[in-house]
């Protein structure tokens, strides 16, 4: 897990919008969507539509990812956690 990808996942122990992650992170928006897809294409978060409204179908992070409410899964806070 990168550093990157880390601090994220700080920040989805409960679901929240891009917008937050945003202004949270000292990360650039590109920086934030990458790491993003990264920790979704490993199956450590989940994607929103609305935070009651999962997306099970593929999403496309880069193309969506400004749009969407983010929640880390459960294998993605052990992952986080064991590091």
């Amino acid at each position: 897990m990168t550093e990157e990808e880390f601090d994220v996942m700080d920040e989805l122990y409960f679901v929240q919008p891009f917008k937050y992650l945003k202004e949270t992170l000292d990360l650039e928006e590109t920086k934030i969507l990458a790491a993003l897809d990264s920790l979704y294409q490993q199956g450590l978060i989940k994607c929103l539509k609305s935070p009651d409204d999962e997306c099970f179908n593929k999403v496309d992070i880069f193309k969506e990812g400004i749009n969407l409410f983010f929640l880390a899964t459960k294998k993605g806070l052990m992952a986080h956690n064991t590091i």
